[in-house]
């Protein structure tokens, strides 16, 4: 999606959804405006300097505007949506852009010169208004509310993207992409994590603050920390292994991936990265309508239970190694996530547009869906094996402490683990992999 006449196209189908759904909820919750602020700087504790801007993402959902503190949403059935664009009068800092490009069109626009300027152009009965934001975001009387009915009903669809809104993340999975192959180059060529975390962010042409979240980059037995986020500035001496979980933001959507490499690809812990991909790779070819999430959680599991099996390391068949818990050992987090607007997209566990919880299997409490996935759904499916000392410690320690092969494990520890991750699209038909697919073109 490259042409501005094809973005614009959907970009309006996309507003016009929003509009619908928002009446909707507006309705819900018995009132006569939706109101949004981007959000505002925060300054830092007995401090002058704020912390980086992030926008409220029930705005970005409107518009492609990422940078813009100060401004507000204004939608009121019926009538065609206002953005109330801050423009400041700012000497000390970069101002944005008069509002201008594919998106303009789908708004009435008002630029203001200060902040409190836009309680002119705010719908007067703040009494009727549903205001979505953080309580920083309040000006004067408009003080964000967040009435749950209207949350409820906006987050529990916002999980059905647009084809806007595919379109957005293929490009932040291009991009993702791009900046994952200067990051598997420069491994090879002997760099440590710090300047592996440089190289990605120059090939994604996006710094810290603007990736959708910090860098997972870890060499070696680092791979086995889930959030590893210390990027040592020192090379090691012994390159064994590379686990990078990094993403990329296009027009405030966001990529995930997740790749795992050897130094030595013809050793063992290769074997043990492709036996994690080919399983990963059938896990995605589960996201299909009706399918529950909880299943593929599940069967996730199971078939990383026979990977550890066939390896050697564990002793049990992979239905005893999952109704023991053995399996978790390895692989301790959820089979993955929603992803949109946000890496962690919103309403994971809603079980209706209502409200209501679905509950996470027994056993399991990282997973971050449980919902029956539907077209439009986007996910992440990200499988794992790690060899994690202290989840190791408690194994040996527990009662199924001969469940496993201790040597074999001790041969696979200075590795560290193996992630593998992709972003994937329920359709009515077979998923989309929108990371296979930015691979594939890449070349």
């Amino acid at each position: 999606m490259t042409r501005n006449a094809d973005i614009a196209m959907v970009y309006a189908q996309h507003v016009a959804e929003l509009q619908q759904r928002s009446a909707r909820a507006l309705e819900r919750g018995g009132f006569d405006h939706l109101v949004v602020p981007s959000g505002t700087s925060h300054y830092q504790v007995f401090d002058d300097r704020d912390y980086p801007y992030a926008v409220n993402p029930q705005f970005k959902a409107w518009a492609p505007l990422t940078r813009n503190p100060g401004s507000w949403l204004v939608f009121t059935p019926g009538e065609k949506p206002r953005l109330i664009y801050l423009q400041p009068f700012d000497y000390w800092h970069v101002v944005p852009q008069a509002p201008n490009g594919w998106w303009v069109d789908a708004f009435d626009i008002v630029v203001i010169r200060t902040p409190d300027e836009a309680k002119q152009h705010l719908p007067r009965d703040v009494a009727r208004c549903a205001i979505l934001g953080e309580p920083q975001s309040a000006l004067g009387e408009y003080v964000p509310n967040n009435p749950a009915p209207v949350v409820q009903y906006l987050e529990y669809h916002r999980a059905f993207k647009t084809p806007y809104e595919i379109g957005m993340m293929r490009e932040a999975s291009r991009i993702g992409v791009r900046a994952h192959r200067a990051a598997e180059a420069a491994f090879r060529a002997g760099l440590g994590e710090f300047d592996i975390h440089l190289a990605y962010c120059a090939a994604a042409r996006q710094d810290a603050n603007e990736l959708p979240y910090h860098n997972i980059v870890a060499l070696n037995e680092h791979g086995a920390v889930l959030h590893y986020t210390e990027l040592d500035r020192e090379t090691p001496t012994q390159r064994r292994s590379f686990l990078i979980d990094a993403g990329a933001s296009f027009a405030g959507y966001a990529s995930d991936i997740t790749r795992t490499y050897a130094h030595d690809t013809a050793g063992e812990f290769q074997s043990l990265i492709d036996a994690v991909d080919a399983a990963q790779q059938r896990m995605c070819a589960q996201v299909r309508a009706g399918t529950d999430y909880k299943r593929i959680h599940l069967d996730a599991h199971l078939a990383l239970a026979g990977v550890l099996r066939d390896v050697g390391i564990s002793r049990l068949s992979p239905e005893a190694a999952l109704e023991t818990g053995v399996s978790s050992v390895f692989f301790p987090h959820g089979i993955g996530h929603g992803i949109g607007l946000q890496v962690h997209d919103v309403a994971g566990f809603a079980e209706s547009d209502r409200g209501g919880t679905i509950a996470k299997p027994d056993g399991h409490p990282y997973l971050r869906l449980t919902r029956v996935l539907e077209p439009g759904m986007v996910v992440t499916i990200e499988p794992g094996i790690y060899f994690a000392d202290l989840l190791l410690d408690g194994l040996r320690q527990g009662p199924h402490a001969d469940a496993v092969d201790w040597d074999r494990i001790e041969q696979f520890r200075p590795f560290g683990g193996i992630r593998i991750e992709d972003d994937v699209v329920c359709t009515g038909d077979a998923p989309i992999n929108l990371t296979r697919e930015a691979y594939a073109e890449a070349g």
